[in-house]
């Protein structure tokens, strides 16, 4: 039996989604679920937009899964997966990251709906995963304590 691409990205990216959502992060795969669960989300929201890159898996997901062991952690967490869920990705970043160029992996964090932190690519390519954790953790205890 010949796997269709569809088929194979499907189970190449479904252990990436999994990293996530194992830690309770909350899928949005369309644009509906993107304004419906983002755009309600009372008190604090973080929401990762994941990737393939490998930056997404050494650094990204690793350092997002650290933060979220502390004391002090957002009511809500989401994630849209860029280049998969393409149009979620886009309905996430044109209605609530658009002052930012697109940026994947990156990582954003909401306060009433505010956005009040936000990690960006070139903010986690060059960095470990315990200083994203250690930059996710201070952001949290500012924001959702």
């Amino acid at each position: 039996m010949i796997m269709s691409f569809d088929q194979y990205m499907r189970d190449t990216v479904q252990p990436m989604r999994d990293e996530l959502t194992r830690i309770g992060v909350k899928e949005l795969r369309t644009p509906e679920e993107v304004a419906e669960k983002l755009g309600s989300a009372e008190g604090t929201a973080l929401l990762v937009i994941n990737s393939v890159c490998g930056c997404a898996a050494g650094q990204c997901r690793p350092g997002v899964a650290k933060a979220l062991e502390g004391e002090v952690t957002p009511d809500h967490l989401f994630t849209v997966f860029a280049g998969q869920d393409k149009e979620a990705t886009a309905a996430a970043r044109e209605q609530f990251l658009a002052e930012y160029p697109p940026s994947s992996p990156s990582i954003a964090l909401f306060k009433d709906g505010k956005l009040v932190h936000f990690i960006q690519r070139y903010q986690i390519e060059d960095r470990s995963a315990d200083m994203i954790a250690n930059d996710l953790t201070t952001a949290f205890q500012t924001f959702c304590d």
